[in-house]
């Protein structure tokens, strides 16, 4: 016969009263080993937690700037050393020093548009095409622009009364900074001397510009494509619909130089100017986007190829930031005004002062009334 279970386990010691203790579980390790599930059983793999993820690829993205940023600061740098090497030394004496940065100071900076190209007799030409002083104002994230007239006829130093591009010929950018600070009485702290001729391989880099075409255009026959006079007779001449268009660096050239649209006698040297101020900016936006900024490690050095300028690469970089943060919509375009109608002297306008305190943003703008007169417009070009 069993017998009944006894309430008590018998030990070495003795015996010990109370209900007898079930066997513990087996406790997890908490050291981070596997639990042992048997024979053959595959060990849990180890996961990543999220915020250490997180961390990882933020680290991956900051060392992918960085080997960005130091390749695109030696390929841009290889450009603008050749640029600071094709400027005169007595250009950089006419300047006048900036301290501080780009980024937080207002500077202002001389444009000179040139075109020697190997057609149509202008192989000799050193004339500045187009004249344009830009300000920027990095508080405020605004730039203003002051365009003026190439046949305006000024006091140029050491040469008499002549049109005001005639500086860059007779002295080039030195005495074009004197020439153009003594008519207006502007500070200049930088120079950049622009080649159109060599525009259209910087352009065709950049993959094209936009450019807003305000009426359309028939041009002359300059520039013809054809090999033969006799096809070159037949031919209409370049043609430009109205509009917003992309142009490839040919196109945006060949756009930049037009003097006489067929479609409007009524057109002036102020309407090609306004062109070509149209394909720099155009330009400059491009350079500025951000497909490009990407691209600069690889093209870095050749979008300063047609740049005579003495601005570093850095106060590049920080020229580029500031044209990136700037709002178009306030940007404020001016221009000096003269006597340019028929039989004109090309003597300055008496309006040209209020135009140059506009300029300073020390009043307010105020458009042209005239075809030939001074004043400011925000946020788009000025009219025609």
């Amino acid at each position: 016969m069993a017998s009944d279970p006894k309430p008590y386990r018998l030990y070495r010691g003795g015996r010990v009263k109370g209900k007898v203790p079930a066997p513990a579980r087996p406790r997890r390790n908490t050291g981070g080993a596997t639990d042992y599930r048997g024979p053959g059983a595959t060990p849990k793999r180890r996961r990543i937690g999220r915020g250490r993820l997180i961390g990882l690829v933020l680290l991956v993205l900051l060392l992918l700037v960085i080997v960005w940023a130091v390749a695109s600061w030696f390929a841009v740098s290889s450009g603008v050393s050749d640029a600071n090497g094709r400027l005169d030394p007595n250009a950089k004496s006419a300047l006048q020093h900036q301290n501080g940065l780009l980024l937080s100071h207002s500077t202002t900076v001389l444009l000179l548009g040139t075109d020697n190209a190997q057609v149509g007799g202008r192989e000799g030409d050193r004339h500045s095409d187009s004249i344009m002083l830009l300000r920027t104002d990095p508080s405020h994230h605004r730039l203003y622009y002051l365009s003026i007239p190439r046949d305006l006829v000024v006091p140029i130093p050491g040469a008499g009364a002549q049109k005001i591009n005639a500086a860059f010929q007779i002295g080039g950018p030195a005495l074009a900074i004197r020439t153009i600070h003594d008519f207006t009485g502007l500070p200049i702290n930088h120079v950049v001397v622009v080649n159109f001729a060599d525009f259209k391989d910087l352009i065709n880099a950049v993959g094209g510009v936009t450019v807003d075409v305000p009426s359309a255009i028939r041009s002359n026959r300059f520039d013809c494509p054809y090999a033969t006079q006799a096809r070159c007779d037949q031919w209409p001449g370049w043609r430009f619909a109205k509009g917003t268009q992309h142009m490839n660096g040919e196109r945006a050239l060949i756009y930049s130089r037009i003097r006489e649209n067929q479609l409007n006698p009524a057109e002036t040297d102020f309407t090609r100017t306004a062109r070509q101020q149209a394909v720099i900016n155009a330009v400059a936006s491009k350079l500025t986007s951000v497909g490009t900024l990407f691209r600069m490690p690889f093209s870095g050095s050749s979008f300063v190829k047609p740049l005579t300028t003495d601005l570093t690469t850095s106060q590049l970089l920080q020229l580029g930031w500031v044209k990136f943060r700037s709002n178009e919509s306030s940007s404020v375009h001016c221009r000096l005004g003269g006597d340019f109608g028929g039989g004109g002297t090309g003597a300055p306008s008496e309006d040209n002062p209020t135009t140059i305190a506009m300029f300073l943003g020390k009043s307010a703008p105020q458009p042209p009334t005239g075809q030939f007169d001074p004043g400011c417009v925000v946020g788009h070009t000025l009219p025609q």
